[in-house]
């Protein structure tokens, strides 16, 4: 009896960690620590990460929650509200990805962590999305005939075989993309493209490249998806809620 207990347990726990969910998915918890928005009820539990500790010291959050304009209505309920703006000197766009803010760096750059622990292999993310666009304003030198263009948002889950966190300072040049990291194991990406002119469902259907289990998963969302070169609108806004894993 004690052995069939024991496989009971063991199968239930394969069960639970094989169909995992990330905390706060649904965007419903927040908190704020002198001035900083942070997207989870106590920011050292959080896994969501976003620049505002390195701009709120500006009294700029790029990303907020949001109570009134929500995908899923009810007590308690909120929704990421993700903003670009234009800096004095520099172009921040809206962002919140699953890591962590480490410090800014040279006024423009920032170093940080991506992924978070996560050992399951769902088929798809899904969630409600509503983007507004706006026209781009703001561009380095490399991508100035973009001036002018609608600007663009975008979404994307990245499971990897990492052994630890990826660690990266945006000054040291573009990351590397994540179709071209030898350890991406499935990838999934939604580039937003027109005003959805209210909150829309998507599905992200993950795309494997290996049998292998993943370590470490990586979710970014951004209302300028060309921020990384410092080009986007700065009225472009992304709302983002209820995500959740399929398996």
């Amino acid at each position: 009896m004690r052995k069939v207990l024991t496989a009971m347990l063991l199968f239930v726990s394969c069960s639970l960690l094989a169909q995992e969910q990330l905390d706060n998915m649904g965007f419903d918890q927040w908190s704020k620590v002198r001035g900083t928005w942070y997207p989870s009820s106590k920011k050292e539990e959080s896994i969501w990460a976003t620049t505002n500790p390195g701009t709120s010291i500006l009294r700029i959050n790029s990303t907020v929650p949001e109570y009134e304009h929500v995908a899923v209505s009810g007590a308690g309920k909120a929704a990421a509200k993700i903003v670009s703006r234009k800096l004095v000197w520099a172009f921040l766009t809206g962002n919140l990805f699953t890591g962590e803010f480490v410090r800014v760096v040279k006024f423009s750059g920032a170093e940080m962590y991506n992924g978070t622990p996560f050992h399951s292999r769902p088929k798809s993310l899904s969630g409600y999305y509503h983007y507004r666009p706006g026209t781009i304003d703001f561009a380095d030198d490399a991508h100035a005939s973009l001036k002018g263009q609608q600007d663009q948002g975008q979404l994307e889950i990245a499971l990897y075989g990492w052994k630890q966190r990826q660690h990266f300072i945006s000054n040291d040049g573009p990351s590397t993309p994540a179709t071209q990291d030898p350890a991406l194991i499935g990838y999934a990406c939604l580039t937003l493209k027109e005003d959805s002119a209210g909150y829309i469902p998507f599905e992200l259907k993950i795309d494997y490249r290996s049998n292998a289990t993943p370590t470490y998963v990586y979710i970014s969302a951004l209302s300028s998806r060309m921020g990384e070169f410092f080009t986007g609108s700065s009225e472009s806004i992304l709302y983002l809620d209820e995500l959740q894993f399929n398996y």
